[in-house]
């Protein structure tokens, strides 16, 4: 579990940034075959590597490690999304909200899943009753 929001943590963060793989693992100094382990769930990081992606990150080293609340189902397609596969004008974005704040994007949020998860139902049964 620690290893996919880890992992996630980067990917996004990276998105956020505009940096490639590539980049964090020089700036980070470890070797691009390593990370790309890493990002595929098939290597164990050090503390001292996480800590250096981090620094790489100009992240502090705790928000690579936080859940932020997020269901396990939630983080795995995080981990796994490439950009572009949210509709257009959707986007996902973290960050240190208020309660009520909080409360507010919850709210939205279940919003959009609905309206997401109602249009993609639609489109599996167009697409069904058109074979």
């Amino acid at each position: 579990m620690y290893n996919l929001t880890l992992i996630t943590n980067i990917l996004r963060i990276l998105d956020e940034k505009g940096m490639t793989k590539s980049e964090l693992a020089k700036k980070a100094g470890v070797s691009i075959a390593f990370f790309t382990d890493l990002t595929n769930d098939k290597a164990n990081p050090s503390l001292r590597i996480i800590e250096a992606i981090a620094e790489a990150l100009e992240t502090p080293l705790p928000m690579l490690l936080d859940s932020s609340d997020m269901e396990l189902a939630d983080l795995e397609v995080l981990a796994k999304r490439k950009p572009g596969k949210l509709p257009k004008g959707f986007v996902w974005k973290g960050g240190v909200l208020s309660e009520y704040e909080a409360y507010q994007v919850d709210q939205w949020d279940k919003k959009n899943r609905a309206l997401l998860t109602k249009e993609a139902k639609k489109s599996r049964a167009d697409s069904k009753s058109k074979q």
